[in-house]
């Protein structure tokens, strides 16, 4: 692994949040307030773990590549990590729908990588895939700290249990994938790369445990989560960047399609979690010219990419944009439709290819 520290990386981003700590409603912007609290405490963690060195995983030399090694824990709405053993690898369901849902989700995602990329877990060696639940009172977030995915109940007015949206669970555990491989600079355009690399792998897990093509998948990131009173549908959408929600609580979705609409800001780390949007309308753009299965030949490029050691820590848009070109060519060759899809896709969005 190179360049900097793998970050603390949230599903629900701090400028969301810090739009519901000033709702008028004191209950939801009480509940705000708190995640955004926990959210710097455990970046202020993060940041010292790696200063100072994190302890080294346990790995089973004898573990067999083609299973994964999950623990669920429940935190028991502490925050004190990683809480009580309730579920282990192989061990039935128990009578939490939050737990089995966790279990499931790392299962997914370790399938998606290991049938499609032929990758061993999140870091290609078996590295064992912990989660821990219930997390904190009204927490409205789930996150991956370098070393596990973390989730909260959420409020219940605006967010609901943060399992229920299995490409969530591939989102951040797709971060860990990126720590391990290119290790993306959390922020600017390296860091909104960073993010639409996980909303691409989540979105993939997800179509892939459903059994989806492109035409069938409905390309939301986080599908389930807003609660019934809120106006919106998911907290992104790869195929409409911008239209995921316009709620009077929640707000009005950020995202841009384009670089026409690129946003310059100093909040969310240099709008990782907005600017997103364009890399993500790409790829739905590449994988829907195919067709299929996104995983397959779409999904393919951008792991390509991801883990080839060309992408720079720093990267931006347009080297990424580049090298998925080179990849798609190397791969399926350059008269093919992948390569030509893919140059489609990005010109759609502004950005060069060559």
């Amino acid at each position: 692994m190179t360049g900097t520290a793998p970050p603390y990386c949230t599903i629900v981003p701090p400028h969301l949040l810090d739009h519901l700590s000033r709702a008028a409603d004191p209950v939801i912007a009480a509940a705000a307030r708190r995640t955004l609290v926990t959210d710097a405490a455990n970046r202020t963690a993060r940041r010292l773990t790696t200063v100072a060195g994190a302890a080294p995983v346990a790995r089973d030399a004898g573990a067999a590549a083609d299973r994964p090694r999950r623990t669920v824990y429940d935190a028991g709405h502490r925050t004190a990590l990683p809480g009580r053993k309730v579920r282990a690898e192989g061990a039935d369901p128990t009578g939490d729908a939050t737990v089995n849902r966790a279990y499931a989700g790392l299962g997914a995602t370790f399938e998606l990588f290991r049938d499609a990329y032929g990758r061993n877990s999140i870091d290609g060696s078996g590295l064992p895939l912990d989660a821990t639940v219930h997390y904190d009172r009204e927490y409205n977030n789930a996150f991956w700290n370098g070393d596990r995915m973390v989730f909260g109940d959420g409020d219940g007015r605006v967010f609901q249990d943060f399992t229920i949206a299995v490409d969530v669970i591939g989102h951040e555990l797709a971060h860990g994938v990126t720590q391990y491989t290119a290790n993306l600079a959390y922020f600017g355009q390296s860091g909104a790369l960073n993010e639409s690399m996980s909303d691409v792998f989540g979105s993939l897990v997800k179509q892939k445990a459903l059994g989806q093509t492109t035409e069938q998948a409905d390309w939301l990131i986080g599908a389930g989560l807003l609660a019934p009173e809120v106006r919106g549908v998911a907290l992104r959408s790869m195929k409409a960047p911008g239209t995921a929600y316009d709620d009077d609580v929640l707000g009005k979705d950020p995202q841009p399609a384009t670089m026409a609409d690129y946003v310059h800001t100093g909040a969310d780390n240099g709008g990782v979690h907005i600017n997103s949007g364009i890399p993500n309308h790409a790829f739905y753009l590449f994988a829907k010219e195919l067709g299929g299965n996104a995983w397959e030949r779409a999904g393919r490029v951008w792991y390509d990419v991801l883990t080839g050691g060309r992408l720079a820590v720093d990267a931006e848009f347009a080297d990424f944009s580049r090298l998925t070109v080179a990849a798609a060519r190397e791969r399926f060759g350059a008269g093919g439709p992948e390569a030509d899809a893919v140059v489609k896709a990005w010109s759609t969005v502004g950005l060069p290819t060559e």
